[in-house]
């Protein structure tokens, strides 16, 4: 009698999981699996950080997705089974949209990557709807960690943008093609991008600098604070000073005169400001390996001193787990391209072969 109840048990759970037209896997539920600074709502995962993404496993055949865009300027890459498959630029009203459809009627892994960064405004997911099928475990977080502050370089800005104009808006921008993606896919680890476009350690293109920013969780809200015990990185990449470099030179700029009013701040205030910012990185990640880049844009033109503040701050925080890495300067105009992106995430990879242990 046993193995007769036992038999019925099974063909009726079969039956449930074959008939089942379709499944709701709300924001909230285990089975997805997310990455980046994610501000979970009451009824939505609050996605605006550069490569961050939502990622499920699933029996079935196709996924939609309930998503409301703010202004309707986010992009994402739709992977499938590892494979990119469309690009979902969300509107500014709340709606479904069909991911992936006619799949085979397997297991699979869908993930949706926020190529755009948070300048870009913010995007809601609400739930995913599982055609014919079912929600498997989600995948193990990855052993490996690692975060990247950086600016417009880490957030592929203009990275796609073939025609020379070094266009910024959202439809060329790509984190997925960033070296710092790159890099991380290589190391097989998981990854926070931290940046913005425009950003510096003393002087920005807007008011944010990145010591106001790095510990936000919203970064639009100063009071929304990140918990830096959620993720703790193995490895930490800061690459910053690119807008240094130049806001410093333009004392006739807006944020020039907020920060330093007629007088450009000297070499010994700006190695102390980047050395300030990282032994506060150090302060938050007592155990994580730092290094500390530079590039591949003008800062480290021939004859630039900017390398040689990087290199200064490190030597007088003096904390052998801290290292520095100059990128080559790609001596061409605009953004690092697909070709130059990759390129750095080469000779980052070779850096951190050479010096770290995982």
């Amino acid at each position: 009698m046993r193995a007769k109840y036992f038999i019925l048990f099974v063909i009726s759970l079969a039956f449930a999981r074959v008939s089942a037209q379709t499944a709701v896997v709300t924001c909230h539920d285990p089975h997805i699996r997310y990455m980046g600074r994610i501000n979970m709502l009451d009824e939505a995962a609050e996605l605006s950080w550069s490569a961050s993404s939502a990622r499920i496993n699933f029996y079935g055949t196709g996924v939609k997705a309930t998503i409301k865009d703010e202004h309707g300027d986010n992009y994402f890459n739709v992977i499938v089974d590892g494979k990119l498959v469309s690009v979902l630029h969300p509107d500014s009203v709340q709606k479904e949209y069909t991911l992936v459809t006619g799949l085979s009627t397997a297991n699979h892994t869908l993930e949706i990557f926020k190529r755009t960064e948070w300048a870009m405004g913010k995007t809601w997911l609400y739930h995913f709807t599982l055609e014919k099928g079912y929600a498997l475990p989600a995948t193990p977080i990855r052993k490996r960690k690692m975060e990247f502050f950086g600016n417009s370089i880490t957030c592929g800005y203009a990275v796609i943008d073939s025609t020379g104009q070094d266009r910024g808006t959202a439809p060329y921008e790509n984190a997925y093609l960033s070296y710092a993606k790159i890099t991380a896919d290589h190391f097989n680890a998981e990854f926070n991008l931290t940046a913005r476009s425009g950003i510096g350690i003393m002087v920005s293109w807007a008011p944010l600098i990145m010591p106001e920013m790095y510990n936000r969780l919203d970064a639009t809200d100063s009071e929304s604070k990140w918990d830096f015990s959620k993720y703790t990185p193995d490895v930490v990449v800061v690459n910053l000073l690119q807008n240094d470099a130049w806001i410093t030179k333009l004392p006739t700029n807006d944020q020039f005169k907020a920060r330093f009013g007629t007088t450009p701040p000297t070499d010994d205030q700006i190695v102390k400001a980047y050395r300030e910012f990282v032994k506060t990185i150090r302060g938050k990640y007592p155990k994580a390996q730092i290094i500390c880049v530079l590039g591949n844009m003008d800062a480290v033109k021939d004859g630039s001193p900017w390398p040689g503040y990087v290199d200064k701050a490190v030597k007088e925080i003096n904390d052998k787990n801290i290292y520095v890495h100059i990128f080559a300067c790609k001596n061409t105009p605009g953004h690092p391209n697909v070709k130059e992106q990759q390129a750095m995430a080469d000779e980052l990879i070779a850096f951190i072969d050479q010096h770290i242990k995982w």
